[in-house]
């Protein structure tokens, strides 16, 4: 296969799009696959579907849905004081100590605006003991755009989504920034659907490009039940518990080591002839792989397995360390391995 196009992620990576405010994300993502696909239209709730047709006759053809996920988690304006410093709602689930002073956009009327998120309160130099060790919680977060309040009230209105900032890099072999999860399925998705160009794969492989689903999986829920999948396969990260503190038993799965194949997460079971068959094929092929059991967490496969009359599913998972932070970061041969997995399914 062709080198990978990382100058992809790391616009997928920089760019915003909480649940509900997909737009930019998919703007991005349909310039990159409009060549790619047979098919290509945006349902009700913002997801992308796209539709890469088989080469099996008609009646023999399956439709195996892909999904991946747009959104990442963000915050939404909930209140404008007198000083003009903006209080937010979280869309989606934050360790909150992770959002001491971090750089934020407020998408407001006439553009963006530059803002900074902080927990309120005291500095450190006057804060007492008992101060200096509390985690904030999300209602103690403001925004400070450094603009009167006259001008705040003006250009931002309750709702506005606001977004972190942060600078894609590659670290050593790891590919690091906000949003891998799960901009780096989205990437692996658009990657997979570019290295089945010119290759025969018998069944329809539709391409689901979902929203909404740090709210509840709930862009995949629409979108399942109207692509009707005979095969389902979700794409997103998973916890790489590998770094020092805790226990060999937690790690989940260890960057490195290969695309997890997930049996077990709190969404749901993965279909177990499913799991199998990936298990024989990356072993057949040489591709590195893993066994994930998540104990918190869920995906788009979750969703996809319980539509209408049930579907078969399965989830691949990219291994990530710091997930739901600013430097998730996941590892080059890991994203390779499950580019390689998933073609060669495809096109078995």
């Amino acid at each position: 296969m062709s080198e990978l196009h990382f100058d992809l992620l790391k616009r997928l990576s920089e760019i915003g799009g909480i649940p509900g405010r997909e737009e930019r994300v998919r703007e991005l993502v349909e310039a990159e696959v409009k060549d790619l696909v047979d098919e290509l239209r945006t349902d009700a709730l913002g997801n992308l579907i796209t539709v890469k047709r088989g080469s099996a006759p008609d009646g023999e053809r399956k439709r195996i849905m892909l999904s991946s996920h747009m959104d990442e988690i963000g915050f939404i304006v909930k209140y404008i004081d007198d000083k003009g410093f903006v209080r937010v709602q979280n869309a989606g689930g934050f360790d909150t100590k992770n959002l001491y002073a971090r750089n934020v956009i407020v998408w407001a009327r006439g553009g963006d605006l530059p803002g900074i998120l902080n927990p309120g309160g005291r500095p450190v130099h006057i804060a007492s003991p008992d101060e200096r060790k509390k985690i904030p919680e999300i209602k103690d977060l403001v925004v400070d755009l450094g603009l009167p309040a006259d001008e705040v009230k003006k250009r931002v209105r309750i709702g506005d989504p606001v977004t972190l900032v942060q600078e894609f890099r590659e670290v050593g072999d790891l590919l690091c920034g906000k949003d891998m999860d799960d901009r780096a399925s989205v990437f692996v998705q658009i990657e997979v659907l570019r290295a089945l160009q010119g290759v025969n794969h018998p069944h329809d492989v539709v391409a689901v490009f979902s929203t909404q689903e740090e709210v509840g999986l709930r862009g995949a829920t629409v979108a399942a039940y109207s692509v009707e999948p005979d095969i389902g396969v979700a794409l997103d990260v998973t916890l790489a518990v590998d770094t020092p503190g805790v226990p060999a038993e937690e790690a989940t799965t260890r960057l490195s080591d290969g695309v997890a194949i997930k049996v077990y997460d709190t969404s749901m079971i993965s279909t177990r002839w499913l799991v199998d068959e990936f298990i024989e094929l990356a072993e057949q092929s040489g591709i590195r792989y893993q066994l994930e059991i998540l104990m918190g967490g869920g995906t788009d496969g979750g969703a996809i397995q319980r539509s209408r009359g049930g579907v078969p599913t399965v989830t691949l998972s990219l291994p990530t360390r710091y997930i739901h932070s600013v430097v998730e970061a996941v590892h080059k041969a890991d994203v390779r391995a499950e580019i390689d997995l998933l073609v060669a399914y495809l096109s078995r």
